[in-house]
């Protein structure tokens, strides 16, 4: 069992900047994908970014490539989410997200929720204009 706990939401303005932090523990394998994902109420849970345990190779959403990054300290099993330049449109709730599939590369299959086992409770982030 893996158990995910994002940190690090709340207001700011736009143009601002937050860093989302998401801490894991139990479980944890070289061969996992952590994954960051946001959801506003009433529509479906939207993929942000991932990045592999081991390795560290990462993917974006084109919307926020830009803007946001993902990195890991694997010393503290923590994976982070940097958002800058964020934009109202940006308010939702983000999740943190672990999958256990092992596949030798980052790619496409871990823009799905599916693709995850594992869930954190969420952060608010609002988004201020």
């Amino acid at each position: 069992q893996v158990q995910l706990v994002e940190s690090g939401g709340g207001l700011v303005q736009a143009v601002g900047s937050l860093r989302l932090s998401c801490a894991a523990s139990g479980r944890i394998l070289t061969s996992y994908t952590v994954g960051w994902f946001r959801q506003v109420p009433g529509n479906e849970r939207d993929f942000v970014a991932a990045i592999r345990w081991s390795g560290g190779s990462t993917r974006s959403a084109e919307s926020v490539k830009c803007r946001f990054s993902i990195s890991r300290n694997n010393a503290k099993n923590t994976v982070f989410l940097q958002m800058n330049s964020l934009k109202p449109e940006g308010t939702a709730v983000y999740y943190c997200a672990a999958e256990s599939r092992g596949l030798p590369t980052i790619g496409k299959g871990d823009e799905s929720r599916t693709a995850y086992d594992y869930w954190g409770q969420g952060t608010q982030v609002t988004v201020s204009s």
